[in-house]
């Protein structure tokens, strides 16, 4: 059997001209002719009216951190499910990870839970997008807004994605995204930081110049640059600009192919659903997916352990996906134990991530979902 791999990023002749393109251009240098026009393309797309084009999400969170002025004593609270880089964030700052919960069915942050840990030390909330799906929204900004709270949504999966008709990552103050090499569309390694907040934006833009305020010169606002705060280098060379308006232009039929599979799926295991042997996922009624991942969660942990084995060993790549933060190493070095944030505990034992990518053809769609229902023969 021809192995069916788990993610396959696509990347085609128009992708491969958009690079040539730039390398011939002979300016690759960061905040060059194609990061502007990229620049002006997200900010079309996303709807908003600051983005800053960064190396990755990662770096766009931690752009983030800084430009709210993080300092230690103030507390962020944040999905124990999540990847490692929104914490890191968090810590670099020298601020203080408060884990929460998530939701069972979106396994989105819980603004329950997000409500019984605030206290007047958080300063930012930091919900997590997962799986193309939004947090809701609605309920950590009625949380956040009466008490001054700076909500960063880390929507490293989201773009294509809409919450309530708007594009995911835009409700709150800033918005944090990713195109590495697994997202929708990618350019390898890349990220992008998103605000409405023209104050947030400036002192964005010092940081990422390094702690001086080049932008400003170069828009003839100050005679000369210099240094006026502590930053760093943020800034990606412009030939990942270039991928990225290709890999947007396809945006269309990435959409399309990624929703059929995934509704493929859904339809071919509703019967395993309606008999409760796994679960599907959730996408509430004000969301608009982009369908980024498929998963389904099975009964417990030796099931999901179980199912990776037996889809390993007909060449099918299937993975779980977050271990709950509270409880590696540095989660416990902060002072968190088993049994602290149950659903994420129970959802993370039990999820079970399948393939879904623009290039994945019926006919190997159609040998994971038999081989799925062999499984559970």
């Amino acid at each position: 059997m021809t192995p069916i791999p788990f993610h396959v990023p696509w990347y085609d002749e128009h992708d491969a001209a958009a690079l040539t393109s730039a390398v011939h251009s002979g300016k690759l240098v960061g905040d060059g002719p194609q990061t502007e026009r990229a620049t002006a393309m997200l900010c079309s797309l996303l709807g908003v009216r600051h983005v800053l084009l960064t190396t990755s999400c990662t770096h766009a969170l931690e752009l983030a951190m800084m430009a709210l002025d993080l300092v230690p004593g103030d507390e962020v609270l944040v999905p124990s499910f999540t990847f490692v880089s929104t914490t890191n964030a968090i810590l670099r700052q020298g601020a203080r990870c408060v884990f929460v919960d998530i939701r069972p069915d979106t396994l989105t942050i819980d603004p329950d839970d997000v409500q019984k840990r605030i206290t007047d030390r958080t300063k930012v909330i930091l919900p997590v997008l997962y799986a193309g799906v939004s947090p809701d929204m609605d309920a950590i900004m009625a949380l956040a807004a009466p008490r001054g709270i700076q909500v960063v949504e880390d929507a490293a999966q989201g773009i294509g994605a809409l919450y309530n008709g708007r594009p995911a990552g835009t409700t709150g103050h800033i918005g944090c995204f990713s195109f590495h090499e697994t997202k929708n569309y990618s350019t390898g390694e890349g990220g992008a930081f998103a605000t409405n907040s023209d104050a947030i934006a400036m002192r964005a833009e010092i940081i990422r110049e390094k702690g001086t305020n080049r932008k400003q010169f170069m828009l003839g606002l100050v005679d000369k640059y210099t240094w006026v705060a502590t930053g760093s280098s943020f800034l990606p060379p412009d030939s990942m600009a270039a991928l990225l308006m290709s890999q947007l232009d396809k945006r269309a039929s990435i959409q399309a192919r990624r929703r059929e599979i995934h509704e493929q799926y859904d339809a071919a295991f509703t019967p395993l659903a309606r008999q409760g042997r796994l679960a599907l996922p959730a996408i509430p009624a004000a969301v608009a997916s982009n369908h980024h991942i498929y998963y389904v969660l099975l009964e417990n942990e030796t099931a999901r352990n179980n199912a990776l084995a037996f889809f390993r060993a007909r060449g099918i790549g299937t993975t779980f996906h977050y271990l709950p933060l509270h409880l590696s190493p540095v989660g416990r070095e902060l002072g968190y134990r088993e049994g602290d944030f149950p659903v994420t505990e129970s959802a993370s034992g039990r999820l079970l991530r399948l393939p879904i990518y623009p290039s994945l053809t019926g006919e190997q769609q159609s040998v994971v979902i038999r081989t799925m229902r062999e499984f559970f023969a």
